[in-house]
């Protein structure tokens, strides 16, 4: 099908795009557009122009993967400034999401409908750019400066109560969207009520109103670390300033540049890692996710529950007393009533979730359960046992997902009759984002993303490991020991944090470590527990962070302990700098990542870094260990390792990968899956 069709009925002519599942502005919606807009305008009968969008959404923006290279024309900008130009008056009919170029895109036309429920954004500054089809210039001449620059800033979709409320529509229209377009339309032809021109519909604030708003803005940046919000604020400013055809090319300008910037390509990278981990390997689809079963799943199954049901599914709790069942229903309905104190939950939805969840001692109640969880803490002798009682219970293809402690899913499964439905889930604490649906070597690739699409509706950041392993686990490690040598060498722990948090994670693995409870591990791991520095007593953690304490907090006694094991194994302290501390953990990072491919343990190499993102705090606007190391080249990383390599220690020496890459002149990410 074409993703644009024109149909003329009645004086109006109806131009729907139709490029599914999101209709993205790719090139072809671009060059069908600006066709079917010709051909409207030049049609003598067509007296109104209704512009709809099929499907779910109205338009989620620009095709992402044409941001790399230079898009064919017809631009998105040159479809948009056509729409003004038109003597034939254009509505915009919208519904469901409007985001990006597709906002952009309605902002040319004279009037905005929308259905209740639609949202409305500008989110291009979490890929690092800028709205580059006129939506700086359009946008504050139709609300304002001051409320234009919010919405660009944050990113941040708006309902469309407030989108109503802004003047960024027109009307929010109860019922059938395409009538009212219609009955507006007719006015308009029969001049009952004709529609306004752009130029009439923009607004005509005062200088100073704006000036204060663009001030306003630049204050609130602060010492921004990354350009597109300088340079929104740039644009915003020349919408005041330059006449408006100025004003656009000065917005062209700036999108260009940002385009080209390292932390532009980072951000976009990171987007389609995370858009790429969301499906499983090989394109398998999700089996159907209606009814879940939890069973003796610990602390954490009031949270799980509580999930699930705000995600819309039906859950069955099973413990194996009453009493723990009673415990964790009234932690179930304990979070439900702080949600509902909160705000974040209406009174009405939370009966209506409460209707949805069962609790029991007996497993037959999870007969027609879609995906069951069940928890390794008590041993592969326990999980085992209950696999193999769950095979009496529910169905063949229903998955079995075992929430892993540590313990290997290819033995697990073993104890079921089905083993290509069963699953492991390696999930970050309460509050973290990333978690890991695990394969074995029978596991079906429809369980392995039935698991994914089970943690994305709870809101996970999730990833395939068909091979096994850990990821998240793999790169902390070696990012602890890369830590651990440079401290070794003369750094010390608080050195190594302000190194890695300047470079941009959002904590260096020490205080991240301490934060998290966990005992150290590694060389400074092995001499801190030698004196005894294990316990997180008082909240005083390991390194002596603790809860609040400042980066810049350091304890002599853990200085003092690794100066003196670095005399008793003969170790020559010298200064080691910043870079240096960031070299070896990126190196580090590159080639855990690199022997993860090799090994068949990731999908994907770009999962690596949406791992990293999700699990080590490393700064998404540098794309992930596997994007910094491609735009360092693997020549470069496979020198770095041989450096380091030469000290005698193993763990640098660089994966064999490297060789390849470097003979003949491509980069880990063209692995892509």
């Amino acid at each position: 099908m074409e993703p644009v069709s024109l149909r003329a009925e009645a004086g109006i002519g109806w131009i729907t795009i139709d490029n599914p599942p999101v209709n993205a502005l790719c090139h072809a919606l671009r060059a069908g557009l600006a066709e079917a807009l010709d051909r409207a305008a030049a049609d003598r009968e067509v007296k109104v122009i209704v512009l709809r969008g099929a499907g779910r959404v109205w338009s989620a923006g620009a095709d992402i993967g044409e941001f790399d290279r230079v898009a064919d024309a017809p631009s998105l900008a040159a479809v948009c400034a056509r729409l003004p130009a038109l003597d034939t008056p254009v509505i915009a009919a919208l519904h469901g999401s409007v985001l990006g170029g597709g906002l952009e895109l309605a902002l040319c036309a004279r009037l905005r409908i929308a259905a209740p429920g639609t949202e409305f954004g500008l989110p291009e500054v979490s890929l690092g750019l800028l709205p580059g089809a006129g939506g700086t210039q359009r946008l504050p001449r139709l609300i304002g400066a001051g409320a234009a620059l919010g919405m660009m800033l944050s990113g941040l979709p708006v309902n469309a109560e407030r989108a109503e409320a802004m003047g960024l529509v027109d009307a929010v229209i109860e019922g059938d969207l395409d009538a009212m377009a219609t009955r507006l339309a007719e006015a308009h032809i029969d001049a009952t009520a004709p529609l306004p021109t752009w130029e009439e519909r923009a607004s005509r604030p005062e200088p100073g109103d704006w000036l204060s708003a663009i001030e306003a803005a630049r204050s609130g940046l602060g010492r921004a670390r990354l350009p597109a919000p300088v340079r929104i604020i740039d644009c915003v400013e020349a919408a005041l300033l330059l006449p408006e055809a100025e004003g656009h090319v000065f917005e062209a300008a700036a999108f260009a540049e940002l385009a080209a910037t390292p932390e532009s390509v980072g951000l976009r990278h990171a987007f389609l890692a995370e858009r790429r981990a969301a499906h499983a390997p090989g394109g398998a689809a999700p089996r159907a996710l209606a009814e879940i079963g939890l069973v003796g799943t610990g602390a954490g199954a009031a949270p799980l529950a509580a999930g699930l049901l705000s995600a819309g599914m039906r859950v069955t709790m099973i413990e194996g007393d009453s009493e723990t069942l009673a415990d964790a229903m009234s932690e179930v309905a304990i979070l439900h009533d702080r949600a509902v104190e909160s705000g974040r939950l209406a009174p009405a939805a939370r009966e209506e979730e409460w209707a949805r969840i069962d609790g029991s001692v007996d497993l037959r109640e999870l007969e027609r359960c879609d995906l069951v969880l069940i928890e390794d803490a008590d041993g592969a002798v326990e999980v085992g046992r209950l696999l193999a009682a769950l095979d009496r219970v529910i169905r063949p293809e229903a998955v079995r997902a075992v929430l892993l402690a540590g313990g290997e899913i290819g033995a697990l499964a073993g104890a079921s009759a089905h083993p290509g439905a069963v699953i492991g889930l390696r999930m970050a604490a309460e509050g973290g984002r990333l978690a890991e649906v695990v394969g074995g070597p029978e596991t079906a690739a429809e369980a392995i993303a039935t698991g994914l699409a089970f943690l994305r509706k709870l809101g996970r950041m999730a990833v395939a490991v068909p091979g096994g392993g850990a990821i998240g686990a793999a790169l902390m490690g070696a990012l602890i020991t890369a830590a651990d040598s440079a401290v070794a060498a003369g750094a010390s722990p608080y050195d190594v944090d302000r190194a890695l948090a300047a470079w941009g994670f959002a904590r260096g693995p020490y205080q991240q470590a301490d934060l998290a409870g966990l005992d150290p591990k590694g060389w400074l791991g092995a001499v801190l527990v030698a004196a005894g520095r294990t316990g997180h007593a008082e909240g005083k953690g390991v390194y002596s962070y603790g809860a609040g304490q400042r980066m810049g907090h350091e304890d002599d006694e853990v200085l003092a302990l690794i100066a003196a094991a670095r005399d008793a194994q003969g170790i020559v302290a010298r200064p080691v700098g910043m870079k240096e501390i960031q070299t070896r953990a990126l190196a580090a990072l590159a080639n855990a990542g690199a022997r993860l491919v090799e090994a068949g343990e990731v999908a994907r190499p770009s999962d690596i870094d949406a791992v990293a993102i999700a699990g080590l705090g490393f700064p998404r606007w540098r794309g992930g260990p596997i994007c910094a190391a491609d735009q360092a080249g693997p020549l470069a990383v496979r020198s770095e390792l041989r450096r380091f390599a030469a000290g005698g220690d193993d763990f640098w020496t660089p994966a064999a990968l490297w060789d390849e890459l470097v003979k003949y002149g491509r980069h880990l990410g063209d692995r892509a899956g």
